[in-house]
């Protein structure tokens, strides 16, 4: 059973670096590692994978020793703590707005005393049960899998204080696409949606939980940082194949 990455850069009062995956492409996990990635945000929320192809990317996670942070399409029990059976690091969920669905979420894919997470104990990521000990297991599921939220909507920073303050969260992301589009609706110039950055590190100080967010630029990602963000995203495979292609067509300038 393998030690976080991304906790442990946390933990030591690092910034955990995160890249995002919405496609299947099992060499993106090796370069991400080689260029120092400690997670990678698998989405499963707007993009689909057959589960053949999730375990194979599972795998590859393994292998390369870097984290999976999954953003799960689903809000089922038991769907949700088997992608941490196959080996997710941490599970994101969506559009959570309420203290009372956050609860909800960490009895799902907490193990007691903290959730009510079934047990197996048989999974890829117990090495199939290369432990038998059961209480080992469940305190290293604990400490070592990541439950985070996202706050996307203005509903979720109006009830960011008690979100933050439910037993068993670990981290807070604040999304700001969905949640400048929803401000941007409603009049918007971008100053609610940077209030709601200060309200949502200030309730994760408080409370003493890891705030997280994409970050587009060095200058942004240093603002977030100042702010006390924890984890902070700023790849994808989207933006590599458009940045990359447009690089290589360029090459072709002036040979016409």
């Amino acid at each position: 059973m393998r030690t976080s990455k991304t906790l442990k850069r946390i933990r030591e009062g690092g910034v955990a670096r995160c890249a995002n995956l919405g496609n299947y492409i099992p060499p993106y996990i090796a370069h991400a590692v080689r260029a120092g990635y400690d997670c990678i945000w698998l989405d499963l929320e707007h993009r689909g994978f057959d589960f053949r192809e999730l375990q194979a990317l599972m795998a590859h996670f393994r292998l390369y020793d870097i984290d999976c942070m999954l953003r799960a399409p689903t809000l089922e029990k038991t769907g949700l703590y088997r992608y941490l059976e196959e080996g997710a690091t941490g599970l994101m969920i969506p559009h959570v707005s309420t203290a009372e669905r956050a609860r909800e979420l960490v009895q799902a894919v907490k193990f007691p005393p903290i959730g009510d997470r079934g047990l197996d104990n048989a999974g890829f990521d117990s090495d199939y049960r290369i432990n038998e000990n059961s209480l080992e297991y469940v305190e290293w599921a604990n400490r070592e899998t990541f439950l985070v939220v996202q706050i996307e909507t203005p509903q979720a920073v109006e009830n960011i204080e008690e979100i933050a303050a439910v037993p068993g969260l670990d981290m807070l992301f604040l999304g700001p696409g969905d949640l400048g589009l929803r401000y941007q609706l409603d009049g918007d110039d971008g100053s609610r949606l940077e209030a709601a950055f200060e309200k949502v590190a200030a309730a994760a100080k408080a409370h003493d939980v890891y705030w997280s967010c994409p970050a587009g630029s060095p200058a942004e990602m240093k603002r977030r940082r100042e702010q006390g963000a924890h984890l902070l995203a700023n790849c994808g495979d989207f933006m590599l194949l458009r940045e990359g292609l447009n690089q290589a067509a360029e090459m072709f300038d002036g040979l016409d």
